[in-house]
């Protein structure tokens, strides 16, 4: 369902652009499941360019999430649409910051490699899904509602 107007082609592509961020930062929790299935990998050579300067610059994630929130989500003239989803995008990546610290405690407590496994995996197929869902959603000219997330994004974007 699209509010506050219509979108257009442009906005669709644009609001599904700030998606790859949380695609880009989750890659590191999918290498054991894609360890185990090799043709996964082929999902990410689209973005692979991307992937090599995300992990080649130190800060890179780091100035990409400011630069989104300050020049896109706190920027009014921007559409509705775009803001809401960049947003969107800040905040699974957020999320995704939240179960980095959750996979460090695991790892600190020395449960076992499977539970490190398990979780990366579950995080990693959790986020990937929810891109895959806002990304299709953005596309279409829909806000994408995610649960917790998009009641968030609501709060912040007006």
């Amino acid at each position: 369902m699209t509010w506050r107007g219509s979108t257009t082609i442009k906005d669709r592509i644009f609001a599904s652009l700030p998606y790859l961020l949380p695609l880009v930062d989750v890659f590191r929790y999918g290498l054991f499941l894609m360890a185990q299935f090799p043709p996964l990998k082929l999902l990410f050579l689209p973005i692979w360019p991307l992937l090599q300067i995300y992990y080649g610059v130190r800060y890179a994630g780091l100035l990409i999430f400011f630069a989104l929130f300050i020049f896109v989500v706190r920027n009014e003239p921007i559409s509705h649409f775009i803001r809401f989803n960049t947003m969107q995008a800040i905040l699974i990546d957020i999320a995704i910051f939240l179960f980095g610290v959750l996979t460090d405690l695991v790892n600190l407590i020395s449960i076992g490699n499977f539970a490190i496994q398990t979780l990366s995996t579950t995080i990693f197929l959790g986020v990937v899904a929810a891109v895959a869902y806002s990304i299709a959603q953005s596309l279409m000219g829909r806000y994408a509602e995610i649960p917790a997330i998009s009641d968030a994004v609501y709060m912040q974007v007006r």
